[in-house]
């Protein structure tokens, strides 16, 4: 299982109509219960709270902000195909 720590942001991979969320939406985790358990909070643009709910962490997508060590690098740009006329 993914290590989430505390303002973790996070995905829902699945759509969840019972609790009004649907796959994909962004969240942060506010609160670690348990290692298996935490709770997210969802925010408009305004960032105001439309819902916040505990999940199993395991159901949960960890959004990536940095790169991964050992992960391939991407192309250079200089391997890019021109784009002048």
């Amino acid at each position: 299982m993914q290590q989430l720590e505390y303002l973790s942001a996070v995905a829902l991979p699945q759509h969840m109509p019972e609790k009004g969320l649907v796959r994909g939406q962004i969240c942060t985790l506010v609160e670690v219960y348990s290692p298996t358990v935490g709770e997210v909070k969802f925010c408009d643009t305004d960032g105001r709270t439309y819902a916040l709910e505990a999940f199993s962490l395991d159901v949960l997508i960890r959004l990536q902000d940095r790169s991964i060590p050992g992960w391939p690098k991407p192309a250079s740009a200089s391997r890019l195909p021109s784009t002048a006329q």
